[in-house]
């Protein structure tokens, strides 16, 4: 009786969930990473299009400012150049998609009214991505390449590897914008009961002590006035993430 009365619930409502099992949850896991693969390609195509465009106006733009003389070592160098930084841009346009399939892979686990927010998650994620790109690309790039064109003897030319260059602005950008998504991951982790505003402004002291530490690595010269202008970005990060964990954060 009992197995007749829940298929009579499932037939009056057929919109009501069924829990997956974890072939379910493979096979979703599965089609969300063929997804995000094809959102990759489609980026990759795009910018394989627009390819001069993106290197001469965009990423050889910090060089020409820091006056760097760039030169290409390897016979068909540039040829392979213009294929790794397609695919890099590819992955940086195709961001919004890529992030859009973690979620919607990670829906099932939640709430319906919480299913409702998905595609603000996804903006909000984008552009805390977009602000570390804009901030790597107008405040890290001018002062690691000011530093390497000015560092060494007057008596030793610098003349700079072409894929070596552009590895390091490419590397500094993505970097900046995974950093950038510090307040989302606190929303997740706040979501899922594991960060709470309180433990993060007790240990804030110490966050701020690794900060320093991480912006004296990242800083590519030794004045405190570029040590500066990374830190405050990544502690402005840390107390939106403690506001964001204090929306967000799990009901006991």
């Amino acid at each position: 009786m009992a197995d007749q009365e829940e298929n009579i619930v499932d037939e009056e409502n057929p919109k009501a969930e069924v829990e997956m099992t974890f072939l379910d949850h493979l096979e979703e896991l599965r089609w969300r990473i063929i997804y995000s693969v094809i959102g990759i390609l489609l980026g990759t195509i795009i910018a394989m299009i627009f390819i001069d465009f993106f290197v001469d106006k965009i990423l050889l733009l910090p060089a020409k400012t820091a006056n760097f003389k760039l030169q290409n070592l390897r016979p068909f160098g540039q040829l392979f150049l213009y294929f790794q930084v397609a695919i890099m841009l590819g992955l940086i346009l195709s961001f919004p998609n890529v992030v859009y399939q973690l979620w919607k892979f990670i829906a099932p686990a939640l709430k319906s009214k919480e299913k409702k927010y998905i595609k603000w998650i996804v903006l909000f994620t984008t552009f805390c991505f977009m602000c570390g790109v804009v901030f790597a690309y107008y405040i890290m790039l001018p002062l690691t390449l000011k530093f390497a064109a000015g560092f060494g003897s007057a008596s030793i030319e610098n003349n700079f590897s072409i894929d070596e260059y552009l590895s390091i602005v490419l590397n500094i950008i993505l970097g900046a914008g995974l950093i950038f998504e510090l307040p989302m991951l606190s929303f997740f982790l706040s979501k899922i009961g594991l960060l709470t505003p309180k433990l993060m402004r007790k240990y804030r002291r110490h966050a701020i002590v690794v900060i320093m530490i991480v912006a004296a690595f990242l800083s590519p010269g030794t004045d405190p006035v570029s040590q500066v202008l990374l830190a405050v970005p990544l502690v402005l990060l840390y107390e939106i993430s403690i506001f964001v964990s204090k929306i967000f954060q799990k009901k006991s």
